[in-house]
């Protein structure tokens, strides 16, 4: 049973803490990826280093271009030191790669359910700020 320490509270959901550390252990990120690269390459080039649980490419998200980098998860914590080891700083598709572990993300703003920042005075164009008196 995990300590109540490890735990936190994310969406609803209560998670082991000491299980995220050891994901991402076995997570790398990848960098320098070159944009006609498909998941498929990647795995195929990770999975000499070990098994590949997952690959994700990062996308823009107006526009589904990849933006160069991306995630793989290893099988195993050895596994993704291996991969490290063998694929950071070698060519892929004329590109060369920057592999290191993967950092977890960190925590995110809260954002209103409007979307919107609060406060917002509308445009005024020549008007001073506060008064709605014109400059002149």
């Amino acid at each position: 049973m995990a300590s109540p320490e490890s735990l936190k509270v994310s969406w609803g959901f209560i998670i082991n803490e000491r299980t995220e550390e050891a994901n991402m252990e076995k997570k790398i990120y990848v960098g320098n990826l070159p944009f006609q690269a498909k998941e498929e390459d990647i795995r195929e080039l990770f999975s000499k280093s070990g098994e590949v649980e997952s690959v994700k490419i990062i996308t823009d998200i107006n526009t589904g271009a990849p933006r160069g980098f991306g995630f793989v998860e290893m099988a195993t914590k050895e596994d993704a030191q291996k991969a490290i080891q063998a694929l950071n700083g070698s060519m892929f598709m004329d590109r060369k790669l920057t592999v290191n572990e993967a950092k977890p993300r960190p925590p995110r703003e809260k954002r209103s359910a409007t979307g919107g920042g609060g406060n917002r005075r509308g445009g005024g164009f020549g008007r001073k700020k506060d008064t709605g008196k014109s400059w002149r």
